[in-house]
């Protein structure tokens, strides 16, 4: 890339200041939407939907931790901390679609955000303005709601076509199993979307599963993007859906690739990743010649691009969020075959400011349509704020964890420290709608296990190790799993096999050779075949009947004292 860093850095902080998203002033553009465009490269840039059709709520975190190199850096940046960071006003639109707080209030004030309907409106605006614009999906777009899951995704590929996505790469998706997902990319999609992934190939003969890269032409520039799905599906998700695949990061495939673009004259080279945000930031380092990598996989809503030296210049890292809550806007100009500048917005999408598309909404209503009755069932109402993101727990899960303690009988309740998942205001009727968009995956079956104190400290253990190993590159699933039941203490900063302490039940310390009743759901293994966790979720909702204030339980945290990740 040309743009020297100090360009870079006087460029990001026009961008942040001219943007919706980062006014300082407290007063926010008439029309959010209305802004020029810059520049002779558009990227329009979605991800982490999970299957959210429709407008809803979605809270923001109050923790997300970050360590060593990571603290008090972006995405692990969260409420105060993140509107100072970034020049947002308290009490503002912006300040409720990127933080946690006032959520109720703020919720309120401002209404629903996403929905595909509204997407397609804003997406027609700025291509309107950005000829030849490419419209990315970062992947987990066909999971996370109960029509996502009886359709076999096929409600999420039709209104992705009818959104206008020119290319995405996978997660979630992979979950549907490889022949679901192959019919998908060879049928539905061809000719309409590409589906990319560089880092997946045959265990037999190391054959690409699918195309790395495209390369498309937008005002007479050559633009390549390349596809980068999420490297541990088997681990964090069941390998038996696609035994015969294998991911990983893949650097020297994926640098091999860069450098073959880069010595054919393309001039922009783009990475479409569902890495996460830290794995990304690591990538960007030890890879040359990308210049941006539009990321995903850990819901991280981060207003500004981080910009990251490597060996052959610099790249911009994004994240834009989930649940359709977000559109990222990224415009480049490209002088002298290279990048030169550059402006980025991370849109909200709020439903009350943008006029719903009519050929989306029909589509959704059709798709709708066969479960309207079931999806309208109302279990319970919530007195309370239901929200599932954060390092830890939310209420959402401690509602989970309530449900397998009491319907399953069991001592302690693990629940899988899954991002995706609305969250419901109090006062709110809690439906099977709502409930399947916390629970709907392909392998939602429930679990009693004996275990023993020992094999639950190597549990958590090797959960704490997936989200706080200092190697992003080791950071393998989710959020810690949510637990219930058991109080512990936790030292994120800790090495492996030291974080978890002071494990006690009802009060009294864990035994490490007594045997405990553990209840847990989405179970890796193949043979799994409890009640599907809505059954269980559902049995407790209707002898309830209304859902109270509930303590979360949460652990202990040693040495997180003054971390911008953390307001608790």
């Amino acid at each position: 890339m040309a743009i020297t860093r100090r360009e870079f850095l006087q460029v990001l902080a026009a961008a942040g200041s001219a943007g919706f998203a980062l006014n300082s002033r407290g007063s926010e553009q008439i029309n959010p939407y209305d802004f020029p465009s810059f520049g002779n490269v558009s990227l329009l840039h979605l991800t982490d939907c999970h299957a959210q059709l429709l407008p809803g709520h979605f809270r923001e975190p109050n923790i997300n931790l970050g360590l060593g190199n990571h603290r008090g850096q972006p995405p692990h940046i969260v409420g105060e901390a993140l509107l100072k960071r970034f020049g947002i006003a308290p009490g503002s639109r912006s300040a409720h679609a990127f933080t946690h707080l006032d959520f109720v209030q703020a919720a309120r004030r401002y209404g629903k955000v996403g929905g595909f309907s509204h997407l397609a409106t804003l997406v027609k605006q700025l291509r309107a303005a950005r000829p030849g614009a490419l419209l990315l999906d970062g992947g987990d777009s066909w999971q996370g709601s109960a029509t996502a899951l009886w359709t076999n995704g096929q409600d999420m590929v039709d209104a992705s076509k009818l959104l206008g996505v020119d290319v995405m790469t996978g997660h979630w998706e992979f979950t549907l199993g490889a022949e679901r997902v192959k019919t998908i990319v060879d049928n539905d999609f061809h000719g309409k979307i590409e589906f990319l992934a560089q880092n997946i190939s045959t265990h037999d003969f190391g054959d690409a599963v699918f195309p790395s890269h495209t390369v498309r032409e937008m005002n007479g520039v050559r633009v390549a993007v390349i596809g980068q799905a999420f490297p541990y599906t088997p681990i964090a998700n069941p390998a038996h859906k696609i035994p015969n695949w294998g991911f990983g990061i893949q650097e020297e495939s994926l640098q091999r690739h860069v450098d073959n673009l880069r010595a054919v004259g393309i001039p922009v080279v783009v990475l479409l990743s569902h890495n996460g945000m830290d794995v990304d930031l690591k990538l960007a380092s030890r890879i040359r010649g990308i210049d941006v990598i539009l990321g995903g996989h850990t819901h991280d809503a981060t207003p500004e691009p981080v910009i990251v030296d490597n060996p052959g210049g610099k790249t911009l890292v994004t994240n834009a969020g989930s649940n359709g809550k977000f559109l990222g806007v990224m415009d480049l100009e490209v002088k002298g075959g290279a990048v030169s500048d550059f402006r980025y917005r991370l849109l909200p999408v709020f439903a009350d400011l943008i006029t719903a598309d009519p050929a989306m909404e029909a589509l959704i209503q059709r798709h709708r349509q066969p479960f309207a009755a079931d999806l309208a069932k109302e279990l319970a109402t919530t007195e309370t704020l239901l929200y599932r993101r954060g390092n830890f727990n939310g209420s959402f899960d401690q509602l989970i964890l309530n449900a397998m303690l009491k319907i399953m009988d069991a001592e302690i309740a693990f629940s899988a420290g899954f991002r995706w998942g609305t969250a419901l205001l109090p006062g709110s009727p809690i439906t099977h709608e709502d409930l399947m968009a916390q629970t709907a995956i392909t392998y939602p079956y429930t679990e009693v296990n004996e275990m023993s104190g020992s094999e639950i400290k190597a549990t958590l253990e090797d959960k704490a190790d997936n989200l706080f190993n200092p190697d992003p590159y080791l950071q393998q699933g989710g959020d810690m799993t949510r637990v219930g039941g058991l109080q512990y203490s936790l030292e994120p900063s800790a090495p492996m096999g030291e974080r978890i302490s002071q494990m006690a039940l009802n009060g009294k310390a864990l035994d490490a050779h007594k045997r405990y009743k553990v209840a847990s759901w989405a179970s890796l293994n193949e043979n799994a075949s409890g009640p599907p966790i809505w059954n269980v979720v559902g049995c407790y909702l209707r002898d309830q009947r209304t859902i109270t204030p509930s303590t979360l339980n949460l652990p202990h945290l040693v040495g997180v004292n003054g971390n911008p990740g953390m307001d608790a």
